[in-house]
Parts: structure tokens; C-alpha cells; sequence
């Protein structure tokens, strides 16, 4: 996008102004109908974040088992089991609608299950992992397992579970992909849902600075210089247009040089160079 506009305002710098007003109208125009659109989308965020919240929050009131959270440490990301019927999963960062995470600090998800099936499900543990965005094939870090004793939920029912974790605090700042899973039994069988799979925004220690700001921050800088630009280029149209002809001095009298160019090859012209010749 920062390649466009640079093409676009060298475009702009070297044509005509008629043209100059024209492109610069339709930057503008582009500027602002691409804006709209990342609120939009920014919006629809929000509004299926608020849903999750809701459905979180109801699972709370209810007041499912959500266990004893232990201590053991095992490794629950080698298994590749598949998602029970009749179950489902959802996650909430709370207080956090941009899914910002600060690199080496904890960050918390709640992740909401409901029960549709006949049996009741033993949560058995919540891991998640990192990974490059174009390539998920790419692990970037491995975080934590949260294990789960005693954590149950019957037929019909909603529970929440916490997760808890933080990357690495060199983690270079940028977006990446976390993919979170719980893991769960039935009747003494492995199952597992992804409860997100999505971007995360990594921030270093102490910044603030996230995609959104990065874009209002361009976006408004972007106008400053079109609007420049096109207030320079109003001057200098106008300067143009009122720059006068350059004045010859002849002795004491200050004559146009304009005129003397009409006048060229006429009678005044013919006298004016005989008393010239007569005075030398």
C-alpha cells in the first residue's frame, strides 16, 4: 500500500494541474473508501468477539465444574485427535477485543465448552502453539499446557476454563497465529477442539503500537502530504499567472521589453536608432 502511494504521488508531482487536482481527488476518495473498510471489518470483529463474551459469560452464571487446575506438566500437543459430536468451543480474550500480546508477559483466554452430547466430558487439559502466518507449518514456540483435575462437564451444560500463557520475551514484535486446543475425554476416549485459530498481535515490552494505530498514523500522514501538494501547486499556478515581463532599462527611461519587440522594424524604432547614432 506504501508503494502505491508513493507511485500515485509521483504521478501527481509531474502532471499537469488539472490532472494534479483530478488524481488528487481520487486518492483521497481510495484513502478513505479503504479506511471504511478496515472500521468495517474491525467492527464485525468486535461484534463476534461480544457474542463469545456473551456465551462465556453465560457459562460462568451457570456455574459449570471448571476443576482444579494442576501442576503436572505434560505434553498434550502430540496427539491429533478429533473433535467429539454434540461439543463445542469458543474463547474470549478478556479485556483484550485487538488480541494483543506483550512479548514475556501473561496473557489470559477464557475458553467456553458446551455440552450438546449424552455423556458427560473429563477436560483433561488447554495447550496452545505459535506459528508463522503464511506457513503453519512453521512452529514458532510451544506454549505451556494447562492441566485440569476433576474438570467435568455434564450433558446440557456450559463450564469456562482459563488458559494462561506468555511467549517468549524475545519474540520479535509482529503478527503471528496462535492455535489453541483443549483437550477432552468421553467414556475413556481422546478428543480435542480448536478453540481459535487466528492472529495475534506480538508487542514488545512497554509498546503500544498495534496495526490499527500504524494504519490511522499513515492514513492521516498520507492526506497531510496530498493536501500539501496540492496547495503547492495552487501557488505555483498562481504565481504563473501573475509573473510579469521582464524590463529593459534604455538611459533613464524604463521601457518593456514586450513593447520593443512589437515595435521592432517600425518608424519609431527607425528614429528612435538615428537620434541614437546622432548622439554618439
Amino acid at each position: 500500500m506504501n508503494h502505491s502511494i508513493v507511485s500515485l504521488l509521483n504521478l501527481t508531482c509531474t502532471s499537469s494541474p488539472k490532472m494534479s487536482k483530478i488524481r488528487v481527488s481520487f486518492i483521497i476518495a481510495l484513502l478513505l473508501l479503504s479506511s471504511s473498510f478496515f472500521l468495517q471489518v474491525a467492527r464485525c470483529q468486535s461484534e463476534s468477539d461480544s457474542e463469545d463474551a456473551e456465551l462465556v459469560a453465560e457459562t460462568v452464571e451457570e456455574g459449570g465444574d471448571l476443576g482444579i487446575v494442576g501442576d503436572d506438566v505434560q505434553d498434550f500437543g502430540g496427539g491429533n485427535f478429533s473433535p467429539a459430536p454434540g461439543v463445542e468451543t469458543v474463547c474470549v480474550f478478556p479485556k483484550n477485543a485487538a488480541k494483543t500480546v506483550v512479548a514475556g508477559k501473561e496473557t489470559e483466554i477464557l475458553v467456553g465448552m458446551k455440552n450438546d452430547g449424552d455423556q458427560t466430558v473429563k477436560v483433561l487439559a488447554v495447550h496452545a502453539s505459535v506459528h508463522l502466518p503464511f506457513d503453519h507449518s512453521m512452529l514458532v514456540q510451544n506454549l505451556s499446557a494447562q492441566v485440569f483435575n476433576n474438570a467435568s462437564v455434564p450433558p446440557s451444560v456450559q463450564a469456562a476454563f482459563p488458559y494462561i500463557f506468555a511467549v517468549s520475551k524475545f519474540l520479535q514484535a509482529g503478527a503471528f497465529d496462535l492455535v489453541g486446543t483443549i483437550v477432552y475425554e468421553i467414556d475413556q476416549l481422546p478428543y480435542q477442539n480448536t478453540f481459535y485459530n487466528g492472529t495475534i498481535e506480538v508487542t514488545e515490552a512497554g509498546g503500544l503500537v498495534s496495526v490499527e494505530t500504524v494504519f490511522l498514523v499513515s492514513l492521516g500522514i498520507a492526506l497531510l502530504v496530498f493536501l500539501g501538494l496540492w496547495v503547492r501547486g495552487q501557488i505555483q499556478n498562481l504565481s504563473k499567472k501573475t509573473k510579469k515581463a521582464p524590463k529593459v532599462e534604455t538611459g533613464t527611461r524604463t521601457v518593456d521589453a514586450s513593447m520593443d519587440e512589437w515595435l521592432e522594424g517600425t518608424a519609431y524604432t527607425q528614429s528612435k536608432a538615428s537620434k541614437s547614432k546622432k548622439k554618439k
